[in-house]
């Protein structure tokens, strides 16, 4: 255990949507590969406005194999939790906290994207709750940041809906679609979800609260 409190993989979140449906947080499995490449081949030019690029070198898709076990490694290391959203059965995107670091930060960044075809049902907003939720909440972090470019209004309405505070503009945070991109950054804590906080019982439940 590299925190000493409550990190766990794998480990599988479900929430019951308001219309019925169940999302479901987990790793991805060997049995997803045909349906992991099918999406991602589908999304190609849709994700790559939004995916983070390195300086310099070419995009080099990794195999199925390789980043499956890349995922497994480094959950077991206590630095990302790479889930897979799937809704019902159907892989439509992916939700992960990235870039964690323990000690006297206790914190790290989430992320996600979707199936285009997906877009506009609330999965990303119902998604990032339950991952906010684990991991301010289970997993023992103190601190989740999410960073957004100020032109992706989807994001945005996300993180309005969850009512995340906003902390400012940071110039040239991430290499994003071949350039150093400016981000918007939202920051949730753990007393955020407890007692007299914003979202006291998790981002779930404000969620169903405000219906």
């Amino acid at each position: 255990d590299p925190t000493g409190v409550s990190w766990r993989w794998p480990v599988t979140r479900r929430t019951v949507l308001p219309s019925g449906e169940v999302l479901t947080l987990r790793p991805l499995e060997r049995g997803d590969r045909v349906a992991w490449e099918s999406l991602r081949r589908r999304n190609r030019a849709w994700l790559s406005r939004w995916e983070s690029t390195v300086p310099g070198e070419p995009r080099r898709p990794m195999s199925f194999r390789r980043l499956r076990r890349g995922f497994d490694l480094a959950a077991r290391d206590g630095v990302l939790l790479p889930f897979v959203i799937d809704v019902d059965g159907r892989i439509v995107g992916q939700m992960q906290l990235f870039d964690v670091v323990w000690g006297s930060r206790a914190g790290g960044w989430a992320g996600y994207w979707l199936d285009e075809a997906t877009t506009g049902r609330g999965y990303a907003t119902w998604g990032l709750a339950t991952l906010l939720d684990h991991a301010l909440l289970i997993a023992g972090l103190h601190r989740v940041e999410v960073g957004i470019r100020p032109e992706n209004t989807a994001s945005l309405a996300v993180v309005a809906r969850l009512r995340l505070p906003e902390e400012g503009l940071r110039r040239g945070l991430m290499h994003v679609e071949g350039a150093w991109r400016d981000h918007r950054c939202f920051a949730v804590l753990a007393e955020d979800l407890g007692p007299g906080g914003f979202a006291e019982g998790g981002l779930v439940a404000l969620l169903r609260r405000s219906g």
